[in-house]
């Protein structure tokens, strides 16, 4: 398996070779296949369900070890998978809310739950903030929080948010021009806090500017003459362009000071003690 990667990136690899293996076998060796992979499963299934019977029945120590099993990513999943883990649909959904609300709070935006169907796995949010009336802005939030909640969550099939037209996002040199997944920075930019620092992203130029404690990630266009801003001025969260002096604050997701219509295009990024993650575009299909 390869090093990090995450469950989902896991399950969806697992899928694309059954996918292969189903092509290449005859229907009556992919039924016997098909029911090898349930069999090996269902002993595992069972396996987990007497790991969890036996911490849920240890006391206190059985709970810390619980929490520490929900924890981690993997083990997580495979709970999720063979309906073992002990906080429902709604719950994780909750909880993924709670570790975003930072990134939100960032952007001057906030999010609330108004549905989690476990059934169906649809989630439905209700934008507020600056979040609310940029488009960029709600679709740039909406996969911080799609991909917040697909880790604790990965039923999740569906994010509605209220108010929002749905519309895919733009494609801008292989960013969100796919589905986006959250994809760590090996190399991160060392920002300093009132500082600016370009970096390249799979061909993409990426402007990362730090106000305070809050990181931020900008294409490095202005979104009025479309030349490079990563050599303009940045004043707390007043980002100057250098060609054209057009204003813009960093704080409510590059918003225009003189025409709030007119925004920069804002890179979904989350940094957190795992270090710097942003949302590229994952591979085509």
């Amino acid at each position: 398996m390869p090093d990090r990667e995450s469950p989902s990136q896991v399950g969806e690899r697992i899928e694309r070779l059954l996918e292969e293996v189903r092509a290449m076998s005859s229907p009556p060796a992919w039924q016997r296949i098909d029911e090898l992979i349930r069999t090996i499963l269902q002993l595992y299934g069972s396996a987990l369900a007497n790991v969890v019977e036996i911490a849920s029945n240890a006391g206190p120590a059985g709970e810390d070890l619980l929490s520490r099993f929900t924890a981690d990513g993997v083990i997580a999943s495979l709970l999720i998978l063979h309906g073992l883990h002990p906080e429902d649909f709604a719950a994780r959904v909750r909880k993924a809310l709670i570790q975003v609300r930072p990134y939100l709070g960032s952007h001057g935006g906030d999010v609330e739950l108004l549905e989690a169907d476990a059934a169906t796995g649809v989630v439905r949010l209700r934008m507020a903030g600056s979040c609310e009336s940029c488009p960029s802005s709600t679709i740039t939030v909406k996969l911080a929080v799609e991909g917040a909640i697909k880790e604790l969550a990965p039923e999740l099939t569906t994010i509605e948010v209220e108010g929002l037209e749905p519309a895919a996002p733009p494609a801008h040199n292989g960013l969100l021009d796919h589905a986006p997944r959250w994809t760590p920075l090996k190399d991160a930019p060392r920002v300093a806090p009132g500082t600016m620092v370009i970096g390249q992203i799979d061909g993409a130029r990426i402007l990362f500017c730090r106000v305070g404690k809050a990181l931020y990630a900008y294409r490095d266009n202005c979104a009025v003459c479309a030349k490079e801003i990563c050599f303009g001025t940045l004043r707390e969260t007043v980002l100057t362009c250098p060609s054209c002096g057009h204003r813009y604050d960093v704080h409510r997701a590059g918003r225009s000071l003189e025409n709030g219509e007119v925004h920069l295009d804002p890179v979904p990024l989350l940094e957190d003690d795992a270090g710097i993650r942003i949302a590229l575009a994952g591979a085509p299909a």
